[in-house]
C-alpha cells in the first residue's frame, strides 16, 4: 500500500493546526487524529449543495454564500447546477486552505475557484453573514464537524441563536440555511425551529449512493 505522505500544515486562526496529506491520488485533511475530509468522499458535500440549490430554483440572479472551502465539492456542486448568472461567495477562514486548492489539489477543484460567478472571501464566514443583512438566497455551513465542532470554540458562535438570527438576518425571503454535519443533532434542531425557521433535516452519506459514514443537512427556511 501507497503510504501516506504530509504536504503541509497550517495554524487555524484562535489554535491548532490542519494537516494536509497525500496518498497516491488520494488527499485528506486532518485534525489531530481527526480526518476532517477525504478526497474520495464527497456525498454528503454534494448533497449540501443540491439540496439547497434545489430549494431556490426559482430564483433569478442567485446570490450564495458557501461557509467552509474544504475539499471544493459544495461549491463544485452548486456550480453545476446554478444559473450563468448566479452569484458565489466563497468564505475560508484558513488561507492556507485556499493556497492547497489552487496548488496541490488542483485537480480535485478542477478550475472552480477561476469560474467567473465565484468570489473567495478569506475570512471568518461568521463575520461575512453578521455583515451582510438580506444578501444571500442561500447559506451552506460544511464549517468545523457541524455544530458539534471540533477545531475551534468560536465556530460555535455559527450555530447558536446569536448565530442562527444572523443567519436569518442575512438571508432575502424565502432563502435558505442549509447545514452539513457529521451526526444528528436533536439540540440543533429545537434551535433552529426555536429561531423561526422550518426546519427539514435530510440523513445522507459520506460517499452518496454507494454508502459510507452516515452524516446530516439541515434545510432551514426563511419563513
Amino acid at each position: 500500500m501507497i503510504p501516506w505522505k504530509q504536504l503541509d500544515i497550517a495554524s487555524i486562526p484562535g489554535g491548532g493546526e490542519l494537516r494536509l496529506k497525500q496518498r497516491g491520488t488520494e488527499f485528506s485533511i486532518m485534525l489531530g487524529t481527526n480526518e476532517l475530509m477525504n478526497s474520495r468522499l464527497s456525498g454528503s458535500e454534494e448533497a449540501l449543495a443540491t439540496l439547497s440549490c434545489e430549494h431556490i430554483k426559482d430564483k433569478k440572479r442567485p446570490v450564495v454564500l458557501i461557509g467552509g472551502l474544504g475539499m471544493g465539492f459544495t461549491l463544485r456542486a452548486a456550480l453545476a447546477v446554478l444559473p450563468d448568472d448566479a452569484e458565489v461567495t466563497v468564505a475560508e477562514l484558513v488561507p492556507a486552505v485556499v493556497a492547497w486548492a489552487r496548488g496541490p489539489m488542483a485537480e480535485i477543484f478542477k478550475g472552480s475557484l477561476d469560474d467567473p460567478r465565484v468570489r473567495v472571501h478569506e475570512g471568518d464566514v461568521g463575520a461575512l453573514i453578521r455583515t451582510s443583512p438580506g444578501k444571500f438566497d442561500a447559506i451552506m455551513l460544511d464549517v468545523d464537524n457541524g455544530p458539534d465542532g471540533l477545531t475551534r470554540t468560536s465556530n460555535d458562535g455559527l450555530y447558536d441563536f446569536g448565530g442562527l438570527n444572523a443567519s436569518k438576518v442575512a438571508l432575502r425571503a424565502n432563502g435558505v440555511l442549509a447545514v452539513w454535519s457529521s451526526g444528528p443533532d436533536a439540540g440543533f434542531t429545537r434551535r433552529l425551529q426555536s429561531s423561526g425557521f422550518a426546519v427539514k433535516e435530510v440523513n445522507t452519506r459520506a460517499n452518496g449512493k454507494r454508502g459510507g459514514a452516515r452524516h446530516v443537512i439541515w434545510l432551514a427556511s426563511k419563513r
